[in-house]
């Protein structure tokens, strides 16, 4: 008798319809039914795991059942509940989430799960938000749990102590989903996806030594292939709309069949890595007066020395064909920040350069190591992309490029503290702008006390005074434009909510308690 292994998970939400998601135990007919329309699909098969996407018309609560037997809602939980998605009103994000116990002794260690108590905060009944958007890192696939380790353990004797195959990313994903108040969560609200390092690896494509370096461990094309290939199933195919979805090759290839498709999935994995043009992981949508666009900032790296570049030339210009105006808010989600406090983007730039050669060859190994070891490799560290994106950026918010919107948000996590900062061009007043940079980091996963000292002293004191001259002695080019940090860092584990409201538009950090406590709220535009 097949249940519900995973999910159901709410994906992708128009103003009619929705996506339903599932893992199942055995192959099935999934059915959603949701005021009084039903809608069904049989799950397709990766590896021996049971998957379904199920297209629902239709708004208010629903229902899954498997082969006929009602198997959602939980009981105890309140009904799932599907609304439709005319306009972006009210955006909840951020990144970096373990899946850890929820006990005092990890609590202690971790901190609280800040998602999960934003899942009770809306069982008590607070507004439900449009969109939580995961900016990466959901599952640490380098750093896995106990009960990860255990599963591990009882399945192999060699190997690392991290992922390594599908199997295990499949578990993965089931113990980071599977806390029955996120499990509801996840049900109730759609959410948008994107990958981070951890989601592979820590230092995921930090350079083409790295690339080098990392193709000679043993077990890391098995590891390449099942995070890529998993992602797909478990976060890629549900940022789709049925549209898009069903003109996926892939898809098309696996889905309606009784073929065990984890061959396909994985070739299809390999030639992603291998060749990033192969397949795109950005997506933009529309969403009333709004447009969101999510950027693979991992997979899609230029990373040979001569043409360096955070996005490769295809997906570079595809995201130029959608970073127009004529909408009322541009949000551009980026799991690594693009404006870090200004001394680190100047040691990231510096670093670039001498790894380039600036310095000659021997200061070239030396930065590389500096690279790899203290994780210089966000944009500062791909400056001409960098560049390329601010002045696409200016002409947006100048009205070069369609009417100007009220705000340029970029959305983003990685750094383990979560801040507001303001950029324009040099001779922008930044107190006016209109182009943010708005990072939430972590969910859960905190720095040690220790540890956000040293990031205060070197992001905010060291790196402030020397980064500068470092900059200048590599012969770098000017900044041609400028930000500053306005508000932060902050470090606790946070979630952070933008709220949209015709051209006004604000921002505020959660921390999980007491009682979901709101750290600060800031007016982005009247």
């Amino acid at each position: 008798m097949p249940d519900l292994l995973v999910g159901p998970m709410l994906r992708y939400v128009d103003e009619t319809s929705a996506s339903i998601w599932v893992e199942t135990t055995e192959p099935c007919e999934v059915t959603v039914a949701v005021d009084g329309a039903r809608a069904a699909d049989r799950t397709f098969t990766v590896h021996g795991h049971h998957y379904a996407l199920v297209d629902v018309a239709g708004t208010g609560p629903y229902t899954v059942e498997l082969d006929g037997r009602r198997v959602w809602p939980l009981e105890g939980f309140p009904d799932s509940q599907i609304c439709p998605l005319e306009e972006l009103n009210r955006v909840v994000f951020g990144s970096c989430r373990t899946t850890v116990p929820h006990d005092a002794a990890h609590e202690k260690t971790h901190g609280v799960d800040v998602l999960r108590e934003y899942g009770l905060r809306l069982m008590k009944g607070d507004d439900l938000p449009s969109l939580i958007i995961f900016l990466g890192d959901q599952v640490y696939a380098d750093e896995p749990s106990a009960e990860m380790l255990d599963f591990i353990h009882e399945r192999r004797q060699e190997g690392p102590d991290e992922i390594v195959d599908f199997d295990e990313y499949a578990e993965l994903y089931r113990l980071a989903w599977s806390d029955p108040v996120v499990r509801w969560l996840l049900s109730t609200v759609p959410t948008a996806m994107i990958f981070d390092d951890h989601d592979v690896r820590d230092d995921w494509n930090t350079s083409y030594t790295w690339r080098q370096e990392i193709a000679q461990v043993s077990w890391w094309p098995s590891r390449v292939t099942s995070a890529l290939a998993a992602y797909w199933v478990y976060q890629h195919l549900g940022n789709l709309s049925p549209s898009e979805r069903k003109g996926d090759p892939m898809f098309a290839a696996i889905h309606g069949t009784d073929t065990d498709g984890g061959a396909a999935l994985d070739a299809f994995a390999r030639r992603a890595d291998q060749d990033p043009s192969t397949a795109r992981w950005s997506y933009a949508r529309d969403i009333g007066k709004t447009r969101l666009i999510m950027l693979d900032t991992r997979c899609a790296r230029e990373l040979k020395p001569d043409h360096r570049r955070m996005l490769d030339d295809e997906e570079w210009d595809w995201f130029v064909e959608r970073a127009t105006g004529d909408v009322d808010h541009l949000l551009i989600g980026s799991s690594v920040p693009v404006f870090l406090p200004s001394g680190i983007f100047d040691v990231e730039s510096w670093n670039e350069a001498v790894a380039g050669g600036a310095w000659g060859p021997r200061a070239a190994r030396v930065a590389e190591r500096i690279r790899q070891a203290i994780d210089l490799e966000h944009w500062g560290a791909f400056r001409e992309s960098f560049e390329q994106l601010g002045h696409v950026l200016v002409d947006v918010a100048a009205g070069r490029r369609g009417r100007a919107p009220a705000t340029i948000v970029l959305l983003s996590g990685d750094v383990h503290y979560s801040y507001l900062a303001a950029a324009g061009a040099a001779s922008d007043d930044l107190d006016a702008t209109r182009i943010y940079q708005a990072v939430c980091s972590p969910i859960r996963n905190p720095l040690s006390r220790v540890v956000r000292l040293a990031n205060v002293v070197a992001s905010f004191g060291i790196a402030s005074l020397v980064g500068g001259v470092l900059a200048r002695m590599a012969r770098l080019p000017r900044r041609a434009f400028r930000w500053k940090i306005t508000n932060g860092p902050w470090f606790p584990n946070a979630l952070a909510t933008l709220d949209l409201d015709g051209r006004s538009a604000q921002v505020r950090w959660h921390t999980a308690r007491p009682d979901y406590e709101e750290l600060v709220r800031i007016e982005l535009a009247p």
